[in-house]
Formats: structure tokens, C-alpha cells, sequence
């Protein structure tokens, strides 16, 4: 067939398929973007060009331009291929060095697209305002490919949404203006392996008033106290604030609602009219006046109906809410106990349902289902934040989703959640603290607790009542992904830095829970995750994390159990259950997912230790359950979990909990029980009183005085575990070369759970890199990341190596991980070393293995992950506080020691549990005659309970030990060494003695 008739074949096709690409007699020519002859190039910014993206390496499409003889326009197309596991597309910007394209006098923009019939969703974006193609507002849409062969897609631009799941800079308007455009960008289907082409993109038709403006109402939900006026603010918007060409009038009209007119409000009707030539941003006020009875009733609704001529309507209808009053749930000076009793007797099943569920804040958009299906709470996943990421946006994001849970009969606020597991960790500009495996190395509980305070001012002055924090997991193998999130292998120290609860919510009775500087806790994840075998997980390609911890009932409740009845005793307001399975042995179950057993939340955690809070699922956790979905979620129920983390599911979950509950399957006493919890939760944080965001601590977020508490906590969590030669502490007239990869990153410092889930490298977040902190110090500093500078005329060497960002099974070992430096830090460890004394220090969410260079190094410390103050580093590289740390867990010698932890029959690692070298403290001398002077006094200071005394005894014995050890570490040495540290943290500090008298004896 000619190409000609090629063409007119397609076109004609084109037409039926899409019968708006037709164009109108006094539209506008078309203007080409691209038409992929070789006028665009394959290029990348500041220059004009089309690149490809993608969330890893194998992500980004290939891309070519192609002669195809049945191109819809010219010889070529851009065609490609493609195979994303996580996100992938291609953009075609223009020239950031030239002015922005104005596209306002066209209606939307079209082109040709190769159907393939695969019925998968394909994004498709355009970027307005702001410097740049990379620092634009996206605005996005989406087509379904269920077609075959070549049809002309149009878009009309308010088709357009403004994305609020990620944006590249954010905070520029808010508004599609079309005056100052970028490009536009195309994402492809994830999971499928395909191919695609494209061709002719260009703007088409003729921008007409309706299109371009639109009225907006200030808000969709407006609350009055009865008796008062509701005044509606009617705002006329248009893409490019030009004034518009003809009137814009808006008939308005009460009625519909749960309000009765005439006895509840005064019914207004009428029409605003915006004269031709009204300024974008002009705002009319409808009132609506309403009435005040004696009657005690529920919040009831007054809907504003708007019909809009000349420009497009609001998304959807205002409501005035006259709010509920005289019940007695509101009355804050009642009993808890009672409020939650009245107020549970008044709702609906369905209402019940809605406070069990929690959606992510992505799914519910501007937030009009939190009042459809009455949610009880809303969440952030990683990196699910607002535009732009600061303190006021995250304020104004949540206080706008608890105004629309006042659209609701009893008007019960929703409780926003947030993993906040080292610092308000999702907020750009927070502070960012060590994660809790260098909070368990400073064996500071006073610390724990400070750090806890810090993180829980930030977190509810950006409206946030509610952290999924802390993490109680006792981490026994540290192939883990999440190790870095226990405190240790031992649960005698997680136990100990327990205190962290008091920090986030203050006192265990929960009085403090309605301070602006409080947050309800969360123990997870419930129980046993830091116990899973490696092999075990069936999650993807994860080979550890949401496996099955196969353990006796003796190793269950001394290890796994332990923590969770102090955190409990400490009055913590929230579980989440694990992932994981729990298998144990010889009860004959065999593993069970932790979300299904019932046994271990309804009867050890709320029965036998009297957990009087409420259990909230983790993400998705139910959908791992056997059976289907409704059994999914009556097992969970049933099990006793009061709130389901069903992030995008939540329209299924309450639906489907409805009817479990209707057929008799769920009993209503369960529910009532969930909900109850739920409830008590709320009116102890006070959320009904005061459901909107108190900024008022705003100011003090990354503050000094906050960043001060994690320089400390930075400071105490290093583990100096070599120094052979007093290499430190460094002094300010040493000529230091500094070397390695992680000595300049802030983001490889700071880990996972960094304003994203996953985290990553560079410079993600405001703080000090350790590099910094050495130069603040003034250290004589000289920086070669990867040691390629000249190496002669130094005094030191100072490397700096370890491991990039991960979290979650995504960093377990064996899912392209391992626990080995890269090639580049070894390569850097070598060079430095050989050429001077060196001291090399590992940034890492859990031990590497460095033993076939120790011999090279002449000081070795364990960094862990220090979060955004690297100045807290320096302060004990040069000596301006000492080296106090421990080690959490023990360092194995190789990777088949794993697991390995303290308390073993065989033990013989590198270094272990609880070593920690000090520096700037003299150690006693005396050697065995001192240490048993020090067993009978630590003995005594036992039984008197003086714990302070006793532990200061333990730590002048370690220092003697370790002195005489030295690097000569043995197994007769490190079991017995491991053990006394063991010893010292449940309060045994004559045996925890009389142990390292042991290890002394071996060394």
C-alpha cells in the first residue's frame, strides 16, 4: 500500500476513533512540538532535548527515532522499548537558558500514539512555571492504551490535574498558566515488557473562556457554631490571570443537605455575576444564616448548590456544617471513659467501619472520601509528603483533611500517622537523629528520651498527632534490611532505651497527651521481626525481612516478648503487629502470619499484659493473610487488630468489614471493642477540642536547641573499636587527609527513612556532613573522595566508608546487598592506609565486614548512621568530647558467623557485644587486684539499688579489660566480655563483673 494511502487509512481511522481531533473553521493552525524528524535532539538540560528517566538503572525506556512507513506525519516516529520494575518515561524539555513557551492561546495538546490493546494506563505531563523543565509545576493526566495501531490522542488542558504525589520543587502557584511552559513528560507501564511509538506532538484548537476559567470556593467545608453565619468565598480564576472576555455568572441555592430549612437555617438563593473584563482572583460572598434550637443533635449539613455559566464549575458542592453541640461526648470535662460510651452508642455500623480504616493521603486526594466512608485516620508513607515540604504545608495538608471529617455526622477527627523513626524524618529541614542502632550505642536512656522529645515537638507542630515509632524489634541477624531500626540484639537494651516512649508522649498515664509537643508511640513491629531466618521471607526478592522467626516459647517470650511489656508498663498508645510469621516450635501451628494471631495480640499482648491501646495493621499487611479478602479481613479483626492500614484498599476494607459484620462472621462486641480503643485514643490527645494543627512550635523545628540533642546523640553512638597508637583523638595541628565516600554525603549518613522510604545519597536534607564537622572544627582539612590526590606530607588519614541508603527488605543482604565495603571504599581504605596512619570510620545501618584489613588500620570506628549532624562525629574525632559508645550488636568476623549474637554457646566474633574503646578517660590501673575491688563494690551497689554507682563500677572494669585486650581479641575473651555487658543492663553488675574478670583471666 502507498504511504499516502497509509496515512489517509489512519486518518480516517483516527477520526472515529477520537471524534474531537476534528478541528474547528476558526481554530488556530496547529503548532508542532515535536515531530521527531531529528529537529529535537536526544539531550538533557540546560540544552532543549528528549531524555529518558527511571527509577533504577534497567528503568529508563530506549529510546530512537524511527522511519516508519506509516508515520501519521513526516518519516520518522519516536519509538522504544521498555521494562520497569519501579517508574520509567521519557521528557522532552525545552531549553532551560531560553524563556518558557506560551501555550494559553490553544486548547490542549494532541498526538499520535501506537496502540498496542495492552488496557494499561499511560501518564502523560506537561510542566508550567517556575526556572526551568526541572524545577516546574507537573500537571498530569493519563490515557488507556485499549486500542491497536495508530491514534491521535487530544488532551484537553483542563483535563490537567496538579500532582500531589511528587512534585520537583513545588510552591510555585498551584495554577495550570500556560504562559510559561516546559514540555511534557511521558511515563510508561510498570511490569510489562513492551514496545511503543509516538509521533506528531502539537497544540490544537482554539482556548475558549469556559475552558480557561473557573470558579473556586475558598473551601469545601465550612463549620459554623449554630446560630452562626456561614459567609462562602466565590473566587473567579483563569489559566494566565488574564481578566475574562465575557460575563461569568454563578446561580447559587440552599437545600438538599441533613439541615432543615426554615428550623435549622435561613435558605438563600441567587446569582453573582462577573462582569466581562473581571481580574483572575476576584471574590464574591454568599452568606448563609443559621439558626439556633435547644435541641441536642449531631452535626447537620447545609449543601450550597453553584451553577456556573462561562467557566468551569468547582470541583465539587460546598457545605456549611452546622456543628453537633449539646451531646455529651463533646463535653470535655467528662470521663474519657464516658465520652467514648456516649459517643459509640450513636454511630452506624458504617460510621464504626470508617474509624477502622486508614488511607494514605494519596489516595483520598483533596479528601472528599473522609467523609464519605467516615475514616478514622489518614497516613504518610515514606515520602509521601505535601508540596511544598515544609512545616506550614504539612499544617495546612492535615488541618485540610480534618476539615472535611467536620462534614460528618459526629464530626470525629481523624488521627494522622507518620513514620517519624529518626527525627520527623518525611520533613525537609527537620531534625534528622541517629537511627535507633546508634541510639542503642550510646547506652544513654536519658538520651533516648531527649531525642524521643525533639521528634515528637517537630512532629505534632506540623499537625501530626500520631508516630509509628519506636521500632522494639530485637535485630538477632544482621542481614536484616531493617536492622538499623532496633536498638540491638539484646532486650535488655531495647528495654533500656524504652524511654524513647516517654519522649514521644510523656507521661505513661497519658496526661500529657494533649500538649503541643506530644505524640502517640507506636511499638512495632509486634512480634518477633528482628527474629526471622534468613531464607525464610516470601515477599518478592526479599530474603529475610517479613520471614518467619522459628523460635522455642522460652527464646519467644525472654528475647521477642520482653520489650513489649515494658513498653506497655510505659503506657505506649499504639502496636503494630509484623509482617512476619511466627512459628513456635512444638506448638504445632507451624508459622502464622503475625496479623493472624489472635493467640499473641487478643491474649498475651491486650490480655495478659493489659495493652489498653489499639493495634493498628502495617501497610497492606492484611492482603498477606491466606484465603480471600474477606477473609483477609475477619482474620485480622478477629485476631485483634482495631485499624487497618489499607493505604489505597480503604473503599474495599470498610465495605467488605460491613458486611462480614451483617452475615454474622465479625460479632458487633469486636467492633465495638476496636473502636473503643480508636475513640479513647482521640480524646486523650485531644483532638476534639483541638482537631487543627498547633504550630506553634514551628519555630523550634531543626532549631539549635534540637540540633544540639542529635549532635550528642550523634556523638555518643560512635564506637571506637581500634586505636592502635592513640591515632585518636586528632588534633588541630594534624595535616588530615580525608578520604571515602561517605565522608561528604549527607544523605548516605542520614540512611533510609529519609524524606523518602527509601532515602538516598546526596544532599537531600539540610545538616552537617562529617567532612563539615571536621572543618567546623578546624581540623587543617584536605578532601579527596576518592583518594586520588596526592597522599604525601600528612600526619593522618581519616576514610570515610560504608553503605548507601536502604530500608526495609530492599536491603536485605542477598537482595543486592551484601555486608562488604564497595570496591571504590576499599580501594580508598588501602591507598590512605598505606600511605600514613589512618583511622577509618563505617557509616552503615549494621556491621561490615572489615576483618581481612584490620591489620592496616590503625583506628577503626563504627559510625552506624548519625543522621544530619556530622559535626557530633568531629566533636569526638578531635577530642571535644570522648569516645563513649558500644557496640549494639556484635561484629562478626565473616558472613557465616551469621546469626551471632550475645549470649551464644559459640562465639568468636571480630569484636563483641557491648566493646567500645574511649578516649579523653584515664583507665584504672591495678588490673586484677582493681577488678576484684570492683566486684565486691559493684556486688554491693546491687543489692543497695544504686544503679548509677553499679554501672559506673561495670564501666571502669570494661575499660580494664579492653586496655589489656587490646587487639588480641579471642573467643575466651569476647563470650565472656559479651555476657558481663549483658549483665550490667538488667541490673546484675557484681556478676556483670565478675565476667570481665573472666575475659581479663583469657586476654
Amino acid at each position: 500500500m502507498p504511504r499516502t494511502a497509509l496515512l489517509v487509512s489512519a486518518a480516517v481511522v483516527a477520526a472515529l476513533l477520537s471524534p474531537t481531533a476534528s478541528q474547528a473553521a476558526d481554530d488556530p493552525a496547529p503548532v508542532p512540538l515535536d515531530r521527531f524528524e531529528g529537529e529535537v535532539p536526544f539531550a538533557s538540560q540546560p540544552a532543549e532535548g528528549i531524555f529518558t528517566w527511571g527509577g533504577d538503572s534497567d528503568d529508563p525506556p530506549g529510546l530512537e527515532l524511527t522511519a516508519r512507513p506509516d508515520a501519521p506525519d513526516g518519516d520518522k516516529v519516536l519509538a522504544g522499548t521498555y521494562d520497569i520494575s519501579g517508574y520509567g518515561g521519557y521528557t522532552h524539555d525545552f531549553a532551560a537558558n531560553q524563556p518558557g513557551h506560551d501555550w494559553s492561546a490553544h486548547r490542549g495538546i494532541r498526538f499520535w500514539w501506537d496502540g498496542r490493546d495492552n488496557g494499561r494506563k499511560i501518564a502523560f505531563e506537561i510542566k508550567d512555571g517556575g526556572a526551568n523543565g526541572e524545577a516546574s509545576e507537573l500537571w498530569t493526566t493519563s490515557f488507556t492504551d485499549d486500542f491497536t495501531g495508530w491514534k491521535q490522542i487530544e488532551i484537553p488542558f483542563t483535563d490537567f490535574a496538579y500532582r500531589t504525589d511528587y512534585q520537583p520543587v513545588g510552591g510555585i502557584d498551584h495554577v495550570l498558566g500556560l504562559t510559561s511552559m516546559w514540555g511534557y513528560a511521558v511515563t510508561l507501564p510498570v511490569g510489562v515488557k513492551g514496545q511503543f511509538a509516538m509521533d506528531d506532538v502539537e497544540l490544537y484548537g482554539k482556548a475558549d473562556q469556559s475552558l480557561r476559567a473557573s470558579v473556586t470556593t475558598d473551601a469545601a467545608v465550612h463549620p459554623v457554631k449554630q446560630g452562626a453565619t456561614a459567609a462562602v468565598k466565590v473566587t473567579l480564576a483563569t489559566t494566565g490571570s488574564a481578566p475574562i472576555d465575557e460575563p461569568v455568572t454563578v446561580a447559587y441555592e440552599t437545600g438538599g443537605g441533613t439541615a432543615e430549612a426554615g428550623r435549622d437555617y435561613v435558605p438563600v438563593s441567587g446569582t453573582l455575576t462577573f462582569p466581562a473584563g473581571t481580574a483572575s482572583g476576584t471574590t464574591r460572598t454568599v452568606e448563609v444564616r443559621t439558626l439556633r434550637d435547644k435541641a441536642a443533635e449531631p452535626a447537620e449539613t447545609i449543601p450550597l448548590k453553584l451553577t456556573v455559566t462561562g467557566a468551569k464549575p468547582p470541583a465539587e458542592t460546598p457545605q456549611v456544617v452546622v456543628d453537633a453541640h449539646g451531646l455529651p461526648y463533646l463535653d470535655p470535662k467528662l470521663p474519657v471513659k464516658k465520652r467514648v460510651a456516649d459517643l459509640l452508642s450513636r454511630m452506624s455500623l458504617q460510621e464504626k467501619a470508617g474509624q477502622m480504616t486508614q488511607a494514605e493521603r494519596g489516595a483520598v486526594g483533596e479528601g472528599g472520601d473522609v467523609a464519605t466512608y467516615a475514616l478514622g485516620s489518614l497516613l504518610s508513607g515514606g515520602g509521601s509528603t505535601p508540596t511544598p515540604n515544609t512545616p506550614a504545608a504539612w499544617a495546612k495538608m492535615i488541618d485540610g483533611f480534618q476539615l472535611r471529617a467536620q462534614a460528618t455526622r459526629f464530626q470525629i477527627p481523624l488521627i494522622y500517622g507518620v513514620d517519624a523513626v529518626h527525627g520527623h524524618n518525611n520533613l525537609v529541614g527537620a531534625t534528622i537523629m541517629p537511627h535507633n542502632i546508634g541510639i542503642g550505642a550510646t547506652r544513654d536512656p536519658g538520651l533516648a528520651e531527649r531525642a524521643g522529645a525533639v521528634t515528637a515537638s517537630e512532629v505534632r507542630a506540623t499537625g501530626v498527632p500520631w508516630d509509628f515509632a519506636p521500632c522494639l524489634c530485637v535485630s538477632r541477624d544482621e542481614r536484616w534490611g531493617r536492622s538499623y531500626e532496633s536498638f540491638g540484639e539484646d532486650p535488655a537494651l531495647v528495654k533500656s532505651m524504652e524511654t524513647v516512649i516517654q519522649g514521644l508522649q510523656g507521661a505513661a498515664n497519658g496526661k500529657d497527651l494533649k500538649r503541643n509537643d506530644k505524640v502517640l508511640a507506636t511499638a512495632k513491629h509486634f512480634v518477633g521481626d528482628g527474629g526471622t531466618e534468613y531464607g525464610s521471607s516470601t515477599t518478592g526478592t526479599y530474603t529475610i525481612d517479613q520471614g518467619v522467626t522459628k523460635v522455642t516459647r522460652q527464646q519467644l517470650e525472654a528475647v521477642h516478648l520482653a520489650p513489649y511489656q515494658t513498653a506497655v508498663d510505659r503506657g505506649v498508645g499504639t502496636v503494630m503487629p509484623s509482617y512476619s510469621s511466627l512459628d513456635i516450635l512444638g506448638d504445632g501451628q507451624g508459622p502464622v502470619k503475625m496479623h493472624a494471631r489472635a493467640d499473641m495480640i487478643n491474649g498475651v499482648l491486650k490480655g495478659r499484659m493489659g495493652f489498653g491501646g489499639f493495634v493498628i495493621s502495617d501497610w497492606n499487611a492484611i492482603d498477606q493473610l491466606p484465603g480471600d479478602y474477606p477473609a483477609h479481613v475477619r482474620t485480622a479483626v478477629d485476631a485483634g487488630v482495631d485499624m487497618m492500614m489499607v493505604p489505597y484498599g480503604y473503599k474495599d476494607f470498610s465495605a467488605t468489614l460491613v458486611d462480614e459484620v451483617e452475615a454474622g462472621r465479625v460479632g458487633e462486641k469486636r467492633i465495638d471493642d476496636a473502636v473503643s480503643r480508636i475513640l479513647t485514643q482521640k480524646f486523650r490527645l485531644g483532638l476534639f477540642e483541638k482537631p487543627y494543627a498547633d504550630t506553634g512550635n514551628a519555630r523550634q523545628i531543626g532549631s539549635a536547641a534540637h540540633r544540639a540533642v542529635a549532635r550528642r546523640a550523634a556523638a555518643e553512638s560512635q564506637v571506637l573499636l581500634k586505636n592502635a597508637g592513640g591515632v585518636l583523638p586528632l588534633k588541630k595541628s594534624q595535616k588530615v587527609y580525608v578520604a571515602g565516600s561517605d565522608a561528604d554525603d549527607i544523605g548516605n549518613q542520614s540512611g533510609g527513612w529519609t524524606v523518602t522510604w527509601q532515602g538516598s545519597s546526596g544532599n537531600i536534607v539540610p545538616g552537617t556532613t562529617i567532612l563539615q564537622g571536621m572543618r567546623n572544627a578546624g581540623g587543617d582539612v584536605t578532601w579527596s573522595k576518592d583518594a586520588s590526590a596526592p597522599t604525601g606530607g600528612y600526619d593522618v588519614g581519616v576514610v570515610v566508608v560504608g553503605e548507601t541508603p536502604y530500608a526495609e527488605g530492599v536491603g536485605d543482604v542477598g537482595n543486592g546487598h551484601d555486608l562488604q565495603l564497595s570496591a571504590a571504599d576499599k580501594a580508598a581504605v588501602d591507598k590512605v592506609c598505606a600511605a600514613m596512619k589512618c583511622a577509618v570510620l563505617i557509616v552503615s545501618g549494621r556491621p561490615q565486614l572489615i576483618g581481612d584489613r584490620l591489620g592496616g588500620i590503625d583506628a577503626l570506628v563504627a559510625s552506624w548512621l548519625p543522621g544530619t549532624e556530622g559535626d557530633g562525629v568531629a566533636d569526638v574525632l578531635y577530642g571535644k568530647r570522648p569516645f563513649t559508645g558500644q557496640l549494639p550488636v556484635t561484629w562478626p568476623k565473616s558472613e557465616a558467623q551469621l546469626p551471632i549474637n550475645v549470649g551464644d554457646s559459640a562465639y568468636d566474633p571480630q569484636f563483641p557485644y557491648g566493646w567500645g574503646l574511649t578516649t579523653l578517660t584515664k583507665v584504672p590501673g591495678g588490673g586484677a587486684i582493681t577488678l576484684k575491688a570492683l566486684a565486691v563494690a559493684a556486688a554491693v551497689a546491687e543489692r543497695a539499688g544504686a544503679d548509677e554507682a553499679g554501672r559506673a563500677l561495670v564501666t571502669r572494669a570494661r575499660l580494664i579489660v579492653q586496655e589489656k585486650v587490646g587487639e588480641g581479641m579471642t573467643a575466651a575473651v569476647a563470650k565472656p566480655f559479651a555476657d558481663a555487658d549483658h549483665l550490667s543492663l538488667t541490673g546484675r553488675y557484681g556478676a556483670a563483673v565478675l565476667r570481665l574478670e573472666d575475659a581479663y583471666r583469657a586476654g
